[in-house]
């Protein structure tokens, strides 16, 4: 049996024409009736599949209108880069001692950060951060020398995407709270980081198949792309 808020919501939005953001969000807002702020979320589906080999897309997106959460980082680090750490914002810092607490199963942190060196040792702990996704990698910008752009980027509002193998990629461009003009900007942001990856591998036809915009407990609609990807 369908719930009250449910029967408020759109019965079937497959069958309509494919809109753009700008005039999506004000009806995908008025879709949240639910007493939380709702994430609006998006759902790519890109051409994964090649006639020789497969796309698989891993990026980062720093998203100009933020996130909306607060992200817990660690940065190992030698001591000299210990303070830019710190002032940029970091919330633990260390070098062996940090390692040691991982290697026994502290991970109270959200994203990592090391620098090149230290990455030789950290590297031994694979088994431990891996299967979290929590293992620094060179492409994400989590193993620098820069440890304060690094961590600026993580608290400003940085999102990783990567599609499965099925070609989907799920990424929120942030909460029903957002005013428009930061949506818009976040998955325009999104469009440009994915046109970027496109010139990095081959693809034959377009990268994106479609995009679906939705929010937590929503419907979905299919988004009309402005030009191709």
């Amino acid at each position: 049996m369908s719930s009250k808020r449910f029967k408020k919501l759109p019965e079937n939005t497959k069958t309509l024409k494919s809109e753009t953001i700008d005039k999506l969000i004000p009806q995908i807002k008025k879709n949240c009736k639910t007493k939380f702020d709702e994430s609006i979320d998006l759902s790519f589906q890109i051409n994964n599949k090649q006639k020789k080999s497969e796309i698989n897309l891993r990026t980062v997106v720093n998203m100009p209108g933020g996130t909306g959460k607060n992200v817990k980082v660690a940065v190992i680090c030698e001591e000299a880069k210990s303070k830019d750490a710190k002032d940029a914002g970091a919330d633990i810092v260390g070098a062996d001692d940090l390692i040691e607490k991982i290697k026994g199963g502290d991970l109270n942190f959200e994203k990592l950060i090391c620098t090149p060196s230290m990455m030789i040792k950290l590297s031994k702990l694979g088994k431990v951060l891996g299967p979290k996704g929590l293992m620094p990698n060179p492409k994400l910008g989590t193993v620098t020398e820069d440890v304060k752009k690094a961590v600026k980027d993580a608290k400003s509002g940085q999102v990783e995407i990567r599609n499965d193998k099925d070609g989907n990629i799920g990424v929120s461009i942030g909460k029903k709270s957002f005013n428009d003009e930061n949506l818009i900007k976040n998955y325009k942001a999104i469009l440009e980081t994915l046109e970027k990856e496109k010139s990095n591998v081959s693809v034959k036809g377009e990268l994106i198949k479609s995009v679906f915009i939705t929010s937590t407990m929503g419907v979905s609609y299919k988004l009309k792309l402005e030009k191709s990807f």
